[in-house]
């Protein structure tokens, strides 16, 4: 079923770097990273209802419109302001499920400014956040919508100026739990802290890694195997907890030539890299 009306884009982030610091009592990681969004992305739409009903119109293999992200969103936002609308919701799903972009914490995103819109509820940006932090930890940035220095437990976000950038993204054939990555026990835990002013979007190796990779690697080949392929073009990282692995290059040319040289079996695509979300004025 395709709903009329708009298109609403959900992009799709890459962790530049993602550093384990730490963990709290209560079991969460602590973390430092820096988020870049990209312009590969899901798209919604939306039909308002008169009647107060959510409904997901769209299928998702895997994902039951109970659990979705973005029906639960929309409920959220729904109980939160006393709203007596309601919404049919259709995803268009182009990002990678397990894939560490991201996908439906952007979705969830952009369900909650869209509607929010939609619905005249009129929460500012912060509200929005932090109805988003109550639905997993990457929701905030993506509604925040901007480059970010991330830390905390994903909920300390500042705004990051990123030079100009295209990726080449690879999906290997695997989904990645990111709860089983987190409970790995070699998972090293202890990174030191480091400042946002040392950073370099140029993913050099050195100082700035993803800590989760050689966990990820190990227990999933076809992850391996894609960074080895990574590393015969000068190098590439796991974005959060994969499955996704990716390179950075100077310009849209070389990352698409990187593409054509992919080993029939892999798959991958092409992404520019953005100033800011593409709903951040909605």
């Amino acid at each position: 079923m395709r709903l009329p009306g708009p298109d609403y884009p959900a992009p799709a982030k890459l962790n530049l770097f993602l550093h384990v610091v730490g963990r709290r009592a209560d079991g969460y990681h602590l973390l430092q990273s820096a988020f870049a969004l990209i312009d590969a992305a899901d798209r919604l739409r939306f039909a308002v209802r008169e009647d107060g009903a959510i409904r997901r119109v769209s299928e998702l293999a895997g994902v039951p419109a109970e659990s979705d992200l973005v029906v639960r969103a929309a409920r959220l936002l729904q109980a939160e302001t006393g709203t007596r609308l309601g919404a049919d919701i259709e995803v268009e799903k182009n990002l990678p499920l397990g894939g560490g972009v991201g996908g439906g914490s952007s979705d969830a995103a952009t369900t909650l400014l869209a509607l929010n819109r939609l619905w005249g509820t009129g929460l500012d940006r912060a509200a929005l956040q932090a109805l988003g932090a109550r639905l997993g930890a990457d929701v905030p940035f993506f509604v925040f919508g901007r480059n970010a220095w991330v830390e905390g437990v994903g909920d300390r976000l500042t705004a990051l100026d990123l030079p100009p950038a295209w990726y080449l993204v690879l999906v290997p054939p695997v989904a990645v739990p990111t709860a089983a990555v987190f409970a790995a026990p070699e998972l090293t835990r202890d990174t030191e802290p480091l400042k946002m002013e040392d950073f370099s979007a140029h993913l050099a190796p050195g100082r700035f890694r993803n800590d989760l990779e050689p966990v990820v690697a190990a227990k999933y080949p076809p992850v391996r195997e894609h960074l080895e392929w990574l590393a015969g073009q000068g190098g590439g990282r796991l974005t959060g907890s994969g499955a996704c692995v990716f390179a950075r290059f100077e310009d849209r040319a070389s990352a698409e030539g990187a593409l054509a040289r992919l080993p029939g079996g892999m798959k991958g695509f092409v992404a520019r890299g953005l100033e800011h979300h593409p709903l951040r004025d909605l």
